[in-house]
């Protein structure tokens, strides 16, 4: 994993701030795995995906996630706090082809991926992209021994091959669990690293964008020269001219 740079960081932020997520996370992977082709960066299981997120934020920033919530009883606003650490201990995914038998239906079916869900993104409502990125992961369904398609799949069905990818990739479906100290209701919410990250990322580009002004104003030196300097070394100079 190639370590991000202040000028990575900002070469992410300007081309990932006009991409929708699923794109905006690729970008950011191929950052740090260079070697990598995007094509193959994007066939990554979305467990695979987030743990690698997970990973690179873990180097830019640490390992402490710090993010806020608010109660949806009373409204009250909740610190979460969690550590990377405890989420990339999770087993990795099971990258084999899947398969779930509900009464007598069978279904064979692999993990969603990040071209699943750029694809599945673009229905209607919610109902409506499971079924999508379903129709992209199943490979066979069959009734009694007959082949069906997704459509004809029911609701039990579906909820049992959602269980079991989430199952199978459980970075895919990391999950804050929250009690409100205000009132005690008791909720869970999504842990979205790509969103999370991104927040992270182009605060920083900002800052980075602040620093160059104000070092290349007092000094006259190049942008690349003063993304090259090391964080510490900047933080000095800024301080020499009052910034």
């Amino acid at each position: 994993m190639h370590v991000l740079s202040a000028a990575d960081t900002l070469a992410v932020w300007a081309i990932g701030r006009r991409q929708h997520s699923p794109e905006r996370a690729l970008t950011i992977l191929a950052a740090a795995w260079p070697e990598s082709r995007r094509e193959e960066l994007a066939t990554l299981s979305i467990g695979e995906r987030d743990a690698r997120l997970l990973a690179m934020r873990a180097q830019v920033f640490g390992t402490q996630l710090t993010s806020r919530a608010a109660c949806p009883h009373c409204a009250q606003e909740i610190e979460l706090s969690l550590n990377a650490s405890e989420i990339l201990a999770l087993p990795k995914p099971d990258a084999r082809e899947l398969a779930v038998v509900v009464g007598e239906f069978d279904v064979r079916f692999r993990l969603p991926n990040s071209l699943d869900v750029a694809e599945a993104a673009a229905a209607s409502d919610v109902n409506a992209v499971r079924r999508a990125l379903l129709a992209r992961c199943i490979l066979d369904a069959e009734k009694s021994d007959e082949k069906i398609s997704v459509e004809q799949l029911p609701d039990a069905v579906i909820e049992a091959i959602a269980a079991r990818m989430s199952e199978a990739d459980p970075h895919a479906d990391v999950k804050f669990e929250i009690t409100c100290p205000n009132c005690g209701h008791c909720w869970s919410t999504l842990f979205d690293i790509v969103s999370f990250f991104w927040n992270e990322l182009e605060s920083r580009a900002i800052r980075l964008l602040h620093e160059v002004h104000t070092l290349a104003s007092a000094y006259g030196w190049r942008e690349a020269d003063i993304l090259a300097l090391s964080p510490l070394h900047r933080q000095c100079y800024l301080e020499m001219v009052g910034a």
